[in-house]
Protein backbone atom coordinates (compact mmCIF):
# COMPACT_ATOMS: atom_id res chain seq x y z
CA UNK A 1 0.00 0.00 0.00
CA UNK A 2 2.93 2.20 1.10
CA UNK A 3 5.62 1.22 -1.36
CA UNK A 4 6.59 4.29 -2.51
CA UNK A 5 8.97 7.03 -0.59
CA UNK A 6 6.04 9.80 -1.66
CA UNK A 7 3.43 7.74 -0.39
CA UNK A 8 4.66 7.52 3.01
CA UNK A 9 5.28 11.20 2.91
CA UNK A 10 1.53 11.88 1.86
CA UNK A 11 0.54 9.60 4.43
CA UNK A 12 2.94 11.25 7.28
CA UNK A 13 1.34 14.77 6.18
CA UNK A 14 -1.94 13.62 6.21
CA UNK A 15 -2.10 12.27 9.49
CA UNK A 16 0.08 15.41 10.96
CA UNK A 17 -2.51 17.68 9.42
CA UNK A 18 -5.27 15.91 10.88
CA UNK A 19 -3.92 16.00 13.95
CA UNK A 20 -3.49 19.68 14.35
CA UNK A 21 -7.42 19.74 12.64
CA UNK A 22 -8.76 18.12 15.44
CA UNK A 23 -7.06 20.54 17.71
CA UNK A 24 -8.60 23.92 16.48
CA UNK A 25 -11.62 25.42 15.44
CA UNK A 26 -12.68 24.78 11.33
CA UNK A 27 -13.56 27.56 8.92
CA UNK A 28 -14.97 27.22 5.49
CA UNK A 29 -15.57 29.54 2.51
CA UNK A 30 -17.73 28.83 -0.26
CA UNK A 31 -15.90 30.69 -3.11
CA UNK A 32 -18.24 28.93 -5.76
CA UNK A 33 -19.23 25.29 -6.33
CA UNK A 34 -16.12 24.45 -8.28
CA UNK A 35 -13.60 25.82 -5.55
CA UNK A 36 -13.89 25.22 -1.66
CA UNK A 37 -11.58 25.17 1.21
CA UNK A 38 -11.61 24.09 4.52
CA UNK A 39 -8.77 25.65 6.68
CA UNK A 40 -8.52 25.44 10.22
CA UNK A 41 -8.24 28.48 12.49
CA UNK A 42 -5.84 27.63 15.45
CA UNK A 43 -5.65 29.23 19.02
CA UNK A 44 -4.40 32.58 19.21
CA UNK A 45 -2.59 34.05 22.17
CA UNK A 46 -3.55 36.83 23.47
CA UNK A 47 -0.84 39.44 22.92
CA UNK A 48 -1.68 38.84 19.30
CA UNK A 49 -5.21 38.71 18.83
CA UNK A 50 -7.03 40.80 16.76
CA UNK A 51 -9.43 44.19 17.95
CA UNK A 52 -12.33 42.71 19.51
CA UNK A 53 -15.33 42.65 17.14
CA UNK A 54 -13.10 41.16 14.58
CA UNK A 55 -14.45 38.84 11.74
CA UNK A 56 -12.72 36.68 9.92
CA UNK A 57 -12.56 37.11 6.61
CA UNK A 58 -10.08 33.74 5.41
CA UNK A 59 -7.96 31.24 6.10
CA UNK A 60 -4.93 29.94 4.25
CA UNK A 61 -2.13 27.29 5.05
CA UNK A 62 1.26 27.66 3.20
CA UNK A 63 1.60 24.97 0.74
CA UNK A 64 5.23 25.81 0.50
CA UNK A 65 7.14 28.84 1.51
CA UNK A 66 10.62 30.45 2.21
CA UNK A 67 12.01 32.96 4.55
CA UNK A 68 15.31 34.49 3.22
CA UNK A 69 17.63 36.08 4.64
CA UNK A 70 21.01 38.42 3.38
CA UNK A 71 24.14 38.37 5.23
CA UNK A 72 24.29 41.63 7.54
CA UNK A 73 28.15 42.71 7.84
CA UNK A 74 29.15 45.43 10.03
CA UNK A 75 31.28 48.51 9.49
CA UNK A 76 34.50 47.46 9.70
CA UNK A 77 34.18 43.83 9.35
CA UNK A 78 34.68 40.56 6.85
CA UNK A 79 32.07 38.28 8.30
CA UNK A 80 28.72 39.11 9.18
CA UNK A 81 25.41 36.80 10.26
CA UNK A 82 21.79 36.78 9.16
CA UNK A 83 20.37 39.38 11.62
CA UNK A 84 18.43 41.10 9.45
CA UNK A 85 15.00 40.76 8.47
CA UNK A 86 13.76 37.57 6.30
CA UNK A 87 12.09 38.48 3.10
CA UNK A 88 8.69 35.67 2.64
CA UNK A 89 7.83 33.77 -0.38
CA UNK A 90 5.35 31.73 -0.40
CA UNK A 91 2.08 30.22 -2.00
CA UNK A 92 -0.94 29.58 -0.01
CA UNK A 93 -4.42 27.83 -0.10
CA UNK A 94 -7.77 28.35 1.44
CA UNK A 95 -10.75 29.59 1.94
CA UNK A 96 -10.38 32.01 -0.93
CA UNK A 97 -8.46 29.99 -3.26
CA UNK A 98 -4.87 30.67 -3.84
CA UNK A 99 -2.45 33.17 -2.19
CA UNK A 100 0.92 34.26 -3.32
CA UNK A 101 2.79 35.92 -0.23
CA UNK A 102 5.90 37.84 -1.21
CA UNK A 103 8.01 41.01 -0.10
CA UNK A 104 6.48 43.72 1.39
CA UNK A 105 4.93 41.80 3.21
CA UNK A 106 2.30 41.18 0.05
CA UNK A 107 -0.60 38.60 0.02
CA UNK A 108 -2.33 38.82 -3.41
CA UNK A 109 -5.00 36.43 -4.55
CA UNK A 110 -4.69 34.59 -7.82
CA UNK A 111 -8.08 34.05 -8.86
CA UNK A 112 -8.93 37.69 -8.76
CA UNK A 113 -5.94 39.80 -8.34
CA UNK A 114 -6.35 41.47 -5.02
CA UNK A 115 -3.53 43.09 -2.85
CA UNK A 116 -2.83 43.95 0.58
CA UNK A 117 0.17 44.96 2.39
CA UNK A 118 1.12 44.93 6.19
CA UNK A 119 3.22 46.16 9.02
CA UNK A 120 4.06 44.02 11.91
CA UNK A 121 1.53 45.22 15.39
CA UNK A 122 2.79 42.09 17.48
CA UNK A 123 4.81 38.83 17.67
CA UNK A 124 4.60 36.10 19.67
CA UNK A 125 7.80 34.30 20.46
CA UNK A 126 7.71 30.38 19.67
CA UNK A 127 10.69 27.93 20.53
CA UNK A 128 13.06 26.83 17.69
CA UNK A 129 10.61 28.69 14.96
CA UNK A 130 9.86 32.10 13.49
CA UNK A 131 7.21 33.79 15.81
CA UNK A 132 3.59 33.79 15.28
CA UNK A 133 2.48 37.42 14.35
CA UNK A 134 -0.95 40.56 14.11
CA UNK A 135 -0.12 42.72 11.60
CA UNK A 136 -2.08 45.88 10.31
CA UNK A 137 -3.20 46.39 6.53
CA UNK A 138 -2.01 49.72 5.43
CA UNK A 139 -2.59 49.25 1.53
CA UNK A 140 -5.26 47.33 -0.55
CA UNK A 141 -5.37 47.36 -4.25
CA UNK A 142 -8.86 45.60 -6.22
CA UNK A 143 -11.78 44.33 -5.12
CA UNK A 144 -11.82 40.74 -3.83
CA UNK A 145 -11.12 37.86 -1.14
CA UNK A 146 -8.46 40.01 0.58
CA UNK A 147 -10.33 43.37 0.02
CA UNK A 148 -12.04 43.69 3.64
CA UNK A 149 -9.01 42.44 5.21
CA UNK A 150 -7.70 44.88 7.93
CA UNK A 151 -5.82 42.20 10.30
CA UNK A 152 -3.49 39.14 9.27
CA UNK A 153 -2.17 36.60 12.22
CA UNK A 154 0.69 34.57 11.27
CA UNK A 155 -0.63 31.52 13.30
CA UNK A 156 1.12 27.61 14.06
CA UNK A 157 4.79 28.78 12.37
CA UNK A 158 7.39 25.91 11.60
CA UNK A 159 10.91 26.63 10.71
CA UNK A 160 12.11 29.69 9.30
CA UNK A 161 14.71 30.63 11.90
CA UNK A 162 18.02 32.35 10.45
CA UNK A 163 20.66 29.99 10.15
CA UNK A 164 23.72 30.36 12.87
CA UNK A 165 26.92 30.59 11.89
CA UNK A 166 29.09 33.38 10.09
CA UNK A 167 28.68 35.08 6.14
CA UNK A 168 30.00 37.04 4.12
CA UNK A 169 28.94 40.06 2.36
CA UNK A 170 25.93 39.76 -0.09
CA UNK A 171 25.17 36.19 0.45
CA UNK A 172 21.38 35.07 1.14
CA UNK A 173 20.16 32.06 2.23
CA UNK A 174 15.76 30.46 1.62
CA UNK A 175 15.32 28.34 4.96
CA UNK A 176 11.71 26.65 4.62
CA UNK A 177 8.80 27.63 6.42
CA UNK A 178 5.10 27.23 7.32
CA UNK A 179 2.48 28.73 9.05
CA UNK A 180 -1.31 29.67 8.75
CA UNK A 181 -2.91 33.12 7.91
CA UNK A 182 -5.88 34.14 9.23
CA UNK A 183 -7.27 37.78 7.83
CA UNK A 184 -9.60 39.68 10.18
CA UNK A 185 -11.87 42.46 9.32
CA UNK A 186 -12.01 44.34 11.80
CA UNK A 187 -15.21 46.54 13.20
CA UNK A 188 -14.34 50.77 12.45
CA UNK A 189 -11.38 49.99 10.69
Amino acid sequence: MLSTTRSRIRAVAVVGMAAVAAAVVTVTHEASAAESRTVAVPFIPEIIQPPAGSRLVGAYLVTKGTQTYTCVVPAGATTGAYTGASVPEAQLIGTGGRLHHFGGPSWQSVRDGSLVTAARVESSPRAGTIPELLLKVNSRTGEGVLSRSDYINRLRTSGGVAPAGSCTAGQSVSVPYGSIYVFWDAPGV
